[in-house]
């Protein structure tokens, strides 16, 4: 087994079709082909079923699917050592990060890195803060961003950032024009919220607490998987919802949805490594670059 053929085997079961993942890796058909029958051959499995035209991964292969994607990342992470003895910083820099962070602070950064290293084959995946941390963990990210609190305590976390919530509310919402808002409001509205996972959510369920308030507390109509989704709700519906200053920047100054400041609900857009791996020339020089921003930048609430 070489991992010529684990990469093959993953592009066709990613894709479920030969012809596309040929496609993808830039080989023949025949070669694809050859590639899965030789593997299954080898090792007396079957991790394909053949329905005409269409082929479907069975169990088997989605167990492989799991282990091969493992052996892919370690060896990727051998491949930017041996990249790493280089002195120019170069290689492939995997990052992943929470919607907010990935949306509205991190391209910035990543196009100062790719200006000032071009060697560097960057890649970006976006998700939520759970989803991030988990990531890094597995080896599947070499550096993630983050808006919340995580679970992986093994993780180095190392503060780059500062950003706030803000309550969120369409113009023509009851509450839009309010000098105050009560916690008896909060509770009586219906409430719009990012999925369980979300930094978002997860800061704003903090925030609940020091006003001696919970979920439990609100109506809470649905949780959306994105902040534009969020954002949606509210501008067309009556909804309130606490999103990120930053999300909501360009609607606030469209007048497209009121905010306001909800007190105390700051928090801090973090970077997330595994101390176990090795840390590569291309790590630094990103890691350099968002932790230059700790100065008036990096607080600054633009």
């Amino acid at each position: 087994m070489t991992l010529e053929q684990l990469r093959i085997f993953l592009a066709v079961a990613e894709r479920e079709h030969m012809t596309r993942a040929a496609e993808a890796l830039h080989l023949t058909q025949s070669a694809v082909s050859a590639a899965i029958s030789g593997l299954e051959a080898r090792h007396g499995v079957r991790l394909f079923d053949r329905l005409g035209r269409r082929i479907l991964l069975t169990d088997d292969g989605r167990t492989f699917m799991a282990e091969a994607r493992k052996v892919l990342d370690q060896a990727e992470t051998a491949e930017a050592l041996l990249l790493d003895l280089a002195r120019e910083p170069r290689g492939r820099l995997r990052v992943h990060a929470s919607q907010t962070v990935a949306s509205h602070w991190l391209p910035q950064r990543l196009m100062t890195l790719h200006e000032r290293h071009p060697g560097i084959e960057l890649s970006l995946a976006t998700g939520n803060t759970a989803g991030v941390a988990e990531a890094v963990a597995l080896g599947a990210a070499d550096l993630g961003f983050v808006e919340g609190e995580v679970s992986q305590g093994d993780l180095l976390r190392q503060s780059v950032a500062r950003d706030w919530l803000v309550l969120v509310a369409s113009v023509d919402h009851p509450l839009a024009h309010k000098d105050s808002i009560s916690h008896e409001d909060l509770m009586a509205e219906r409430w719009v919220l990012r999925e369980p996972g979300s930094g978002t959510r997860a800061e704003f369920e903090g925030w609940l607490v020091t006003q001696g308030l919970s979920l439990a507390d609100l109506q809470v109509a649905i949780a959306l998987p994105s902040n534009e989704a969020v954002l949606s709700a509210v501008t067309h519906g009556r909804y309130l919802a606490a999103l990120s200053h930053r999300t909501i920047a360009s609607a606030a100054q469209a007048g497209w949805v009121r905010t306001r400041a909800l007190p105390g609900a700051q928090r801090t857009f973090s970077v997330l490594s595994d101390p176990r791996r090795h840390r590569t020339r291309a790590m630094a020089a990103l890691l350099e670059i968002v932790t230059a921003d700790q100065g008036p930048a990096a607080g600054n609430s633009n």
